[in-house]
């Protein structure tokens, strides 16, 4: 048994892999992760049901997993800001949110940087969350 928070054996593989630059992909339940998603990426379903596990349920249990030294988010084409946002803020409260509309999220997600990509039952809209693996500085 582990001690650690994080106890899924594919993520803790997929991020035992991953290093310094790595990306990982927390989506929504509306995210096209097969078409959306690096074919390099290990991907997770965590989708169990509608609301059954959230984007933030995910992150509260990362924050404490790996280093993160960039957080970009999807922004609507207009409108006002995805009411997520105060969470990851709360969440990420040393790492701004960088902003990228849909297309250039989807583009992005798709790269050769992205590691893990887990698919959540999360149904707020615009509740994807694209995260670099920072460093682990030596003691």
């Amino acid at each position: 048994m582990l001690k650690t928070r994080l106890l899924h054996p594919e993520i803790l593989q997929a991020l035992g892999e991953a290093g310094h630059g790595a990306q990982v992909l927390i989506a929504d339940g509306n995210y096209p992760l097969l078409t959306r998603s690096s074919a390099a990426a290990h991907r997770v379903y965590l989708n169990l049901a509608p609301g059954q596990l959230t984007v933030t349920d995910v992150l509260r249990v990362l924050v404490d997993a790996i280093p993160i030294e960039a957080a970009q988010v999807m922004v609507p084409d207009s409108g006002d800001e995805p009411g997520i946002f105060a969470e990851f803020r709360e969440l990420l409260p040393d790492v701004p949110l960088q902003p990228l509309g849909r297309l250039q999220f989807y583009d992005t997600a798709r790269g050769p940087d992205l590691a893990l990509a887990i698919l959540t039952g999360e149904q707020r809209i615009y509740a994807n969350l694209l995260l670099t693996i920072g460093v682990v500085m030596p003691e």
